[in-house]
């Protein structure tokens, strides 16, 4: 344009800057702002608004800002181009002081953008206070009928943790006024508030109201399935994605290969990944993780540098996963390394989590002091996730004195979790110290708090039964015990020795016996006696498994000739052939 001697005016920037945005190259955006003062348009408030829009969306604020002040005349777009800047980058205050701003001046009515851009920032940081008070302006300004305004409001309170009143919204919608962008949220918000099972019923029942799921829907759908490890329920909507023609969507792939990793299937997993065509680093990191949950850290280590080979960069999450796959396979100098190459080599600042993994990682190696010296050295403030590393380490190597002045410390820090509670009285009691450790249950008791009772579950024909410590509820349970017998006999005689050290609630001469009540292994009993014969038992479990336990589930895996699955609160175990694929490191 500019070689055929056609000079641009403000209409012309006001349309290239929004193109600049959309890439978030920097550099481009500051070219054309040159070209703009050049040719005297800065003063125009719709190429200014542009502006603001560009140094947004290419992640710097203090120019957006920077043009934003000296703007001789602002009007809403203006304004809205500033809010919603500050929502992408993650200046949530910010946003809602922009807000306030606009009202108080008293010059422009917010609109529907203003409103539900001011609705996401308060939901971001839990402003339910201010958000209900911009649902009462919303109200007043007669614009509650604009669904882009209401969807905002039901995500408002579905993140503030109000279920009831985001779904109160969403009934009056009325079922042929909510698009799919109502429905999403409304599926959201049962993850938001942990109500799995809704979620995933979301995705039929707008099928059935005649609304084409998007890949948003979909995305959330098998989020669901994947809390729930319902493999059946997650496969059916991973053939609706088929179906639906989003086979080839970077963003429902990396939601599949979770969804099977979380299920148990990391063979599926796999599968989803080879089929990708082009991978990005979401779906890179997503079969990393899935290789770190089921402890293939080998693995984990091979595909971070196949990802590396191929000119991708790793973000957070990737380094958190790697480091955690170094901490369960011994990898002590190569996790060293990645963690120092994250800031020097990729620019990413190391956060509480991958200090956490370094610390479990030391602790691991049995290497305390140094885990100790970490910690001290920190740029950061160690927070709970690492101080519960440490403690963690100390409980397995029995280092009494670090561990009851690190547990001390995570007392004040998380008062109500009763993990720290459990593993420092544990660590007493192994060490004979039976007064100290019933002060610390004592002390729980002081405290209000409870721990949460072991279960176990298994899914059987689609349906799934939950067991907990010495259950005797389910309709089989003579069966379950006699079974629960058997294996007891059979994996005795192949040299099976009783961990008692497991048992520490137990009298003395009870603790063999209630080793063989933890659910864990009741549920193995029901699976033996339940599913076909051959077929992989998947069990899960809502804490630790003790060491017992995987004890058991190896000799049970070689004895029935069968894959015995086991998803604790940390991580997977396959146990095939009497081995498991944490090779005991765990």
């Amino acid at each position: 344009m500019r070689t055929a001697g056609v000079y641009p005016n403000h209409f012309t920037f006001s349309a290239v800057l929004p193109a600049c945005a959309s890439t978030s190259i920097l550099v481009h955006g500051q070219q054309m702002h040159c070209l703009i003062s050049k040719h005297g348009y800065e003063g125009y408030v719709f190429v200014g608004s542009a502006l603001v829009d560009m140094y947004a969306k290419c992640h710097d604020m203090g120019l957006a800002e920077k043009v934003f002040v000296a703007l001789p005349e602002r009007n809403i777009v203006s304004w809205n181009s500033m809010i919603v800047g500050c929502l992408l980058n993650s200046f949530h205050v910010k946003a809602l002081f922009l807000f306030r701003e606009v009202r108080r001046e008293d010059l422009f009515s917010p609109n529907q953008v203003s409103f539900s851009t001011v609705l996401s920032a308060s939901a971001n940081i839990g402003a339910l206070e201010f958000g209900k008070q911009v649902h009462g302006v919303v109200v007043k300004q007669g614009l509650l009928t604009l669904s882009y305004v209401k969807n905002s409001l039901m995500d408002m309170y579905f993140k503030c943790g109000l279920f009831d009143e985001g779904a109160l919204l969403f009934n009056s919608l009325g079922i042929e006024n909510r698009d799919v962008i109502a429905w999403n949220v409304m599926s959201m918000g049962c993850v938001y508030n942990e109500n799995f099972e809704e979620a995933c019923n979301y995705l039929w029942v707008m099928k059935r109201a005649g609304i084409s799921p998007d890949e948003a829907s979909y995305s959330t759908a098998l989020h669901a399935s994947a809390h729930l490890a319902a493999l059946d329920q997650g496969t059916l909507i991973h053939n609706q994605t088929i179906k639906s023609g989003f086979s080839t969507n970077t963003c429902i792939a990396s939601s599949l290969i979770t969804m099977y990793a979380k299920c148990g299937s990391l063979d599926d997993a796999c599968r989803v990944f080879e089929e990708i065509e082009n991978p990005n680093v979401v779906c890179w990191t997503a079969l990393i993780a899935a290789c770190q949950q089921h402890g293939n850290g080998n693995h984990v280590i091979k595909l971070f540098e196949k990802m590396l080979a191929g000119g991708l960069k790793p973000h957070y999450i990737t380094f958190v996963c790697v480091i955690s796959a170094c901490s369960h396979t011994g990898r002590v100098e190569e996790g060293h390394a990645y963690f120092n190459s994250m800031e020097k080599v990729h620019g990413i600042i190391p956060g509480h989590e991958h200090y956490a993994c370094m610390v479990d990682l030391l602790g691991r190696s049995g290497q305390l002091d140094e885990a100790r010296k970490f910690i001290a050295q920190m740029p950061i403030k160690p927070n709970a996730s690492v101080w519960g590393a440490l403690l963690g380490a100390c409980a397995k190597y029995g280092n009494l004195e670090m561990g009851s002045e690190v547990a001390g410390r995570l007392f004040g820090l998380e008062p109500d979790n009763p993990g720290n509670y459990i593993l420092l009285a544990n660590m007493y009691a192994h060490k004979g110290k039976l007064r100290e450790a019933d002060h610390v249950r004592r002390l729980m008791g002081i405290n209000r708090v409870r721990k949460e009772p072991g279960c176990s579950w298994i899914d059987v024909k689609n349906k799934s039964f939950v067991f907990t410590v010495h259950d005797k509820l389910h309709a089989r349970t003579d069966e379950i015990y006699e079974m629960l017998k058997k294996v007891q006999e059979l994996v005795t005689n192949k040299g099976y020795v009783p961990q008692t050290q497991f048992a520490v609630n137990s009298a003395e001469e009870l603790k063999e016996e209630s080793l063989w009540y933890h659910s864990e292994k009741i549920a193995l009993a029901f699976g033996l006696l339940a599913l076909p014969a051959g077929a992989p038992i998947r069990i899960k479990k809502n804490l630790r498994t003790c060491g017992d336990c995987h004890t058991v589930m190896k000799f049970a895996s070689e004895i029935w000739k069968r894959e015995i699955i086991v998803r604790d609160v940390n991580r997977f175990h396959h146990f095939r052939n009497g081995l498991c694929s944490c090779r005991d490191y765990w």
